[in-house]
């Protein structure tokens, strides 16, 4: 899946789309992520409201990375200077 996002409302609407491909309903997924459903929910409909460390985790519990390319720009698999997860990383809800 290759996704396109410039305003947040839109982050919104992949990660409701990419949880119900992956037949998840919210308590389940928030359930991987140690989340009450409720918060699964408003980072769905008000994603403005989510951190990037929170971001990256919902993406891996979805199996999905993020990738940040020049505007206009085509995605290549790696850039000099990638930085891969660090490990140990935890994320604070």
């Amino acid at each position: 899946m290759n996704q396109l996002l410039s305003v947040p409302s839109q982050v919104g609407l992949v990660l409701r789309a990419v949880r119900k491909s992956a037949k998840l309903s919210q308590k389940e997924l928030a359930a991987k992520l140690g989340l009450s459903q409720s918060r699964m929910s408003e980072l769905e409909t008000d994603p403005g409201t989510i951190r990037v460390d929170q971001l990256l985790a919902v993406l891996a519990a979805l199996g999905l990375e993020l990738q940040v390319q020049t505007r206009g720009g085509t995605p290549t698999a790696h850039s000099e200077g990638d930085v891969g997860p660090l490990a140990g990383d935890q994320v604070e809800w």
